[in-house]
């Protein structure tokens, strides 16, 4: 017999040696206890365990971890304990400095379980049953070394994407030029216009929600002569709607 939850064995009536029943639970949950894994994609156990030592299996396991996909392996007393997972256990993942949780037979990273919007270069904020997304997202370069009369970004804004603004720094200061635009072929001041060359000038370039139909990277045009030097680093912000998967 053991617990319901934790599978924890109990100590039967008039049990001889009770003392090995009991310590099997206290190993247990010793192991099961504030729970922290060192990985989650390993299928093969690990080659030089430490005592007290888990990991949640991944898929295809295999040796002594055989049919525990998804599972908890602890190293216990020298060997490989299985420890099933029920629905809701939160464990630290120790390589990646998260926490995961089980909800439908699966683990999900913790924003994916609670719906939670994390801090990221792309987000989702929002999906529909059959896949249809919004994604919000910031893409980031230093141009640096600028030279010429205008700079053209390697970056640029997605086709279909709903461009929020471009935002700008100065990173060191520009050479060559009294100001400069910001903007894109056709536009130079879409984002900002005469800005600052010195270091540390910013400028945050919004304009009212545009949709963009092609790949259309960001130009730094130069006002008052031509660039001889000088960082600028830029950040497209934009929304990129997705069509259903199914």
């Amino acid at each position: 017999m053991t617990t319901p939850n934790l599978a924890l064995p109990y100590i039967a009536a008039a049990q001889a040696q009770k003392h090995v029943t009991h310590n099997a639970a206290l190993d247990l949950l010793d192991g099961l206890v504030q729970l922290s894994v060192k990985d989650r994609n390993l299928a093969a156990p690990a080659v030089s365990p430490t005592e007290g030592d888990r990991y949640i299996v991944a898929a295809g396991a295999t040796g002594a971890w055989a049919g525990w996909d998804g599972d908890v392996a602890l190293f216990s007393g020298g060997a490989w304990v299985r420890l099933a997972p029920q629905s809701g256990w939160r464990v630290r993942v120790e390589d990646e400095g998260g926490l995961v949780v089980r909800m439908g037979g699966a683990w999900l990273t913790l924003d994916a379980a609670l719906n939670l919007l994390v801090r990221a270069p792309a987000v989702e904020v929002a999906r529909g049953p059959n896949g249809a997304a919004i994604g919000l997202h910031v893409e980031e370069e230093l141009l640096a070394g600028l030279a010429g009369a205008s700079v053209t970004s390697t970056i640029a804004i997605p086709d279909r994407a709903i461009v929020l603004g471009v935002s700008t720094r100065t990173v060191a200061a520009v050479l060559g030029a009294t100001s400069w635009d910001c903007g894109i072929s056709g536009e130079p001041a879409k984002f900002g216009g005469s800005l600052g060359v010195a270091a540390g000038s910013t400028n945050v370039g919004v304009i009212g929600p545009q949709a963009f139909y092609a790949p259309t990277p960001i130009v730094l045009t130069a006002n008052g002569g031509s660039f001889t030097g000088g960082d600028v680093r830029i950040a497209i912000q934009y929304l990129l709607p997705t069509a259903p998967t199914t």
